[in-house]
């Protein structure tokens, strides 16, 4: 606060103190047995491609909003800022790279291969020079992925710019998959979600994406304070990029996006049972019993009761962070629920015993 007096003694020039001191969000996801966890998102652009964005600023973003690791795909062939910049392929990941290291994120060096389908979008992670992935056929572009020792995803295959009616896989990425250089796809991608994508990535044994592929201001998109931006949950055997590309190479990811969670049954049930716990029974009322569930992780979880015979409600929404109560009826010990937002095939859900 500036008084009259030091106004009067400071004419030709007063300081405001307008700096703020930035904080990050913390975002709780239970480790699980062995492994780490891990919030990432493997799809970001900045002005080196098609963004709005300075690198060192998408770092500063991931960093505030929980994240801790993150990959710059800016695209090789789509560059519509390109009279205004100089540098190569590789300058959005050299000028963030320091940046990222002061806030303790992992920068998985990444370009976007970005073609008409079939191919359609792929990002291309660990590589070591993005130049040499600027190739004029896709196939000379994977290829040089292969020669970097690099992975692969597909993004948003059911795009509907590329794939309007339908979502379908290509021979071409059956054949990435037979060759063991596609190892994942993302299920959701900025908003999102497709539902069979998850199926192929069950059936094939390969990682579960969900990124933003954001472009705008990330604020200007999704409600950072309440919310959170599509994540991809890692389980990884430490933090380090050794750690991240074994648990990609491993299919040990989860996507969470909106209230969603989707991924291969094991993990996520893993994932729920280090997040919520049910009490013994602490109060009895004729013949019903209390219970508390509580949840100590910042996801959702979303309960639809397969035995309604015991009394319990037919469904209920466990939030993060919360603990409810839950009246059953004397003597139960145990009922089956569905996890109507927790989805481990196209048509399926997980089921769990709440014990």
């Amino acid at each position: 606060m500036i008084t009259g007096l030091q106004a009067q003694q400071n004419a030709n020039h007063i300081q405001l103190d307008v700096k703020q001191n930035i904080q990050r969000k913390n975002i709780h996801i239970p480790n699980i047995e062995g492994y780490q966890s891990l919030k990432g998102d493997f799809h970001i652009h900045t002005v080196f491609s098609d963004g709005l964005v300075w690198p060192t600023i998408r770092v500063r973003e991931c960093w505030a909003e929980g994240l801790d690791v993150m990959a710059i795909t800016d695209h090789l062939e789509y560059l519509p800022h390109k009279k205004f910049m100089k540098g190569d392929h590789n300058s959005s990941y050299d000028l963030a790279v320091q940046e990222a290291k002061k806030h303790n994120i992992l920068l998985i060096k990444a370009s976007e291969i970005t073609r008409s389908m079939p191919p359609g979008h792929l990002n291309a992670f660990f590589i070591e020079d993005a130049n040499k992935l600027d190739k004029k056929k896709p196939e000379k572009a994977f290829e040089a992925v292969r020669e970097q020792n690099g992975l692969m995803i597909w993004n948003h295959p059911g795009w509907k710019a590329q794939q309007a009616d339908t979502c379908r896989i290509y021979d071409i990425h059956k054949q990435l998959i037979k060759e063991g250089r596609l190892h994942g796809m993302e299920v959701m991608n900025h908003t999102e979600w497709y539902p069979i994508v998850l199926q192929w990535c069950i059936d094939h044994q390969l990682a579960v994406f969900a990124n933003s592929d954001i472009h705008d201001v990330n604020g200007y998109v999704y409600d950072v304070k309440q919310s959170h931006r599509p994540m991809t949950l890692l389980f990884a055997k430490e933090k380090s990029f050794t750690g991240v590309r074994e648990a990609i190479e491993s299919a040990r990811t989860i996507a969470w996006f909106d209230y969603q969670l989707a991924g291969p049954e094991d993990l996520l049930k893993q994932l729920f049972e280090a997040s919520v716990q049910l009490s013994s029974p602490y109060y009895k009322n004729g013949d019903m019993e209390y219970l508390e569930l509580s949840n100590n992780s910042d996801l959702q979880f979303s309960f639809l009761n397969e035995t309604p015979e015991n009394g319990a409600p037919a469904s209920f929404i466990l939030k993060p962070g919360k603990t409810i109560i839950v009246k059953v009826k004397k003597g139960t010990r145990s009922f089956r629920c569905t996890l109507d937002n927790c989805h481990i095939g196209m048509f399926k859900n997980l089921q769990v015993e709440l014990m």
